[in-house]
C-alpha cells in the first residue's frame, strides 16, 4: 500500500473511533443528567424532611429521621455516581 492509502485507512478509523467516542460522551452526558433531575427530586424533598426536623414545635419519631437519613445516604451515592461519569 502506499504511503497516501495507509494515511487515508489512518484517518478512516480515527474518524470512526472518535464518532464512536462522541457519541458516548453525549450518551453519558444524557445519563448523568437524567440522574441529576431524579436527585434533584430527592435534595428537595430531603430539605422538606430536613425542615421538618429542625421545627421544634413539630414532633418528628426516630423512624422519621432514620428515613430522612436513608434518602440522604442515597442521595450523596447518586452524586459519586454522576460525578464519576463526568470526570470518566
Amino acid at each position: 500500500m502506499s504511503i497516501k492509502k495507509d494515511f487515508e485507512n489512518l484517518l478512516e478509523k480515527l474518524q470512526v473511533e472518535r464518532d464512536e467516542i462522541n457519541l458516548k460522551l453525549h450518551l453519558a452526558s444524557m445519563e448523568a443528567k437524567q440522574e441529576f433531575e431524579e436527585a434533584e427530586k430527592e435534595w428537595h424533598q430531603l430539605k422538606v424532611k430536613a425542615a421538618e426536623i429542625a421545627d421544634e414545635s413539630v414532633e418528628t419519631s426516630e423512624e422519621f429521621i432514620t428515613k430522612a437519613k436513608i434518602v440522604g445516604e442515597e442521595l450523596k451515592h447518586a452524586y459519586q455516581r454522576i460525578s464519576k461519569r463526568l470526570a470518566g
